[in-house]
């Protein structure tokens, strides 16, 4: 290249840089002409990136990425819910929603009904535990594009709306076609309640939704009705709910002028919840059960009652969530659940564990930590943060900052836990087996009437052997001595199972599954002495 080129290249070059960029000031407006005065930096650069980036860009879904970036240094329990959620959330609280009220599975590319909602359209018009749904408003619904999601949204819809199904039925040569009304389907909070010894009442409670205390009401009341006059509280694996629900449960076993519970942020000041007492099993014998998975309100209702020295917790270190969440409505059919405030108990403890803003992960894996760590199976290896001491209404020491810690420890059995039994569990073998069992052997089971007769014919027939034949033919073959380590869990997971999809009194799969429960046989034991 001679000299005079290498001189007028780089000069071109400069040229065209400088060129480029006038025309962008010609052609393009100034960022500032796209942003209003007093806007924040967020709706700044969302502004920039709708007008201004080089590719076409989907801003809802931007929006909601800040907003949940935002949302995630603040605390791990203030989220946002998209607009495709919101319903369902909100129908999980409510406590009820409205549908054609069926529990249904999906059974080789195939809706197979496995329960029938009690109070629900599809029970008044007689469909059954077994029916295959083959079609919906006339169009085919089977096949391996099926997913729950996709049956749910189709099921549900809004009250009085009609939609018809076509239902093959084992007893029915011909499809039968229903045209069912959409209704109110109960959503029942209070899981189940029966005699689990006598004098002694069982109650399950999932969570805390808008119905709760009634249910739990009813199921008091129908337990006393049974001459119980002590009762076990099971909140194992109860995330929570509504604190309204909470308060007025623990209403009922508590004096007037107890405390209950208290809340408190920098926008709210402080509120206290006391008993009123109205409460109809003031001097009741209680146990409450919890677990690691008890969080929230489940913790508030324990705290009250170990607190007021009113009972025993039972099982192991609760959750510790002691956060409040407010739900916000937003203008794109969204909302935002944020926290506003945290939760005391009577001694004046938080139970709200540790977490550092922005890493849920960490948060999220604590619990698996304290599996590692042997907490969950092993008394002594339980954590408690000693510098957060308080004092119960009797003098007793109790600690905050992660948790409530029951009064007497049940640890987790794992001596059944197996890479086979973990496997057949995630492919869900045990579900699929179980129901194909049911449904097979359905008329056997009409003839029973007690939980007891359900259990024998289960423990006499030879689940364990079909079962790991049938889980060969899946693919899933598990060494021998694995299958024996795992052969109490796994015939206690199917023969609840069975019972449930089999049985149309739902407390079997309670009763069956609880019958070698270790906190409910220490609760009963403790409540006996009362």
């Amino acid at each position: 290249m001679n000299t005079k080129w290498k001189i007028i290249l780089p000069l071109l070059a400069s040229l065209c840089v400088i060129t480029g960029l006038f025309i962008g000031r010609w052609m393009y407006k100034t960022p500032s002409a796209f942003m209003s005065n007093g806007s924040s930096p967020v709706d700044e650069v969302l502004n920039l990136a709708d007008h201004e980036y080089t590719d076409s860009v989907n801003m809802d879904t931007l929006s909601e990425a800040a907003i949940e970036a935002m949302l995630s240094l603040l605390d791990p329990h203030s989220v946002y819910i998209p607009k495709k959620d919101l319903q369902m959330v909100n129908d999980d609280m409510s406590g009820s929603f409205s549908g054609i009220g069926v529990q249904f599975n999906i059974q080789r590319d195939t809706v197979t009904i496995i329960s029938v909602i009690h109070g629900g359209p599809s029970e008044k018009l007689g469909i059954l535990p077994g029916d295959r749904i083959i079609s919906v408003d006339g169009k085919p619904f089977v096949g391996k594009s099926l997913s729950n999601e996709m049956v749910v949204s189709t099921l549900r819809g809004k009250k009085g709306t009609k939609v018809k199904i076509g239902i093959r039925r084992s007893s029915s040569p011909k499809p039968l076609l229903f045209t069912i009304v959409r209704g109110d389907v109960p959503v029942k909070t209070v899981e189940t309640f029966y005699l689990a010894a006598p004098r002694t009442g069982y109650v399950k409670v999932s969570s805390f939704g808008e119905q709760t205390f009634s249910e739990f009401q009813t199921a008091l009341a129908q337990l006393k009705r049974q001459e119980a006059d002590r009762f076990i509280i099971d909140l194992r694996g109860n995330p929570g709910g509504y604190l309204d629900a909470v308060i007025r449960m623990v209403n009922e076993f508590l004096e007037k002028g107890d405390m209950i519970v208290y809340t408190e942020g920098r926008s709210y000041p402080r509120q206290d919840s006391r008993a009123d007492g109205s409460g109809s099993f003031k001097g009741t014998p209680i146990v409450v059960l919890i677990d690691e998975w008890s969080a929230s309100a489940s913790e508030i209702f324990a705290g009250a009652i170990q607190d007021n020295d009113r009972g025993l917790i039972i099982g192991r270190r609760s959750f510790g969530k002691g956060l409040v969440q407010q739900q916000y409505p937003l203008s794109n059919g969204a909302a935002v659940r944020l926290t506003i405030a945290r939760y005391y108990t009577p001694s004046g403890r938080c139970i709200q564990k540790p977490y550092a803003k922005g890493d849920r992960s960490s948060y999220d894996l604590e619990v698996v930590e304290r599996f590692t760590h042997g907490e969950l199976t092993n008394a002594d290896s339980v954590k408690t943060n000693k510098t957060q001491s308080y004092k119960t209404k009797l003098g007793r020491t109790v600690y905050g900052g992660g948790g409530i810690s029951p009064d007497r420890f049940v640890g987790r059995d794992t001596t059944g836990f197996t890479p086979y039994f973990n496997r057949i569990t995630e492919e869900g073998l045990l579900n699929d087996f179980a129901f194909r069992y049911a449904d097979t052997h359905r008329s056997e089971f009409r003839s029973y009437r007690t939980w007891q007769e359900v259990l024998t014919h289960l423990q006499r027939a030879s689940l364990l052997k079909d079962f790991t034949l049938y889980a060969e033919k899946k693919g899933v073959k598990g060494e021998m001595n694995q299958i024996m380590k795992s052969s109490k869990l796994i015939e206690k997971q199917l023969f609840s199972l069975i019972a449930r999809d089999a049985m149309p009194d739902e407390t079997f799969f309670y009763r069956i599954y609880n019958n070698d429960d270790a906190a409910i046989r220490l609760a009963i034991q403790e409540l006996s002495k009362k």
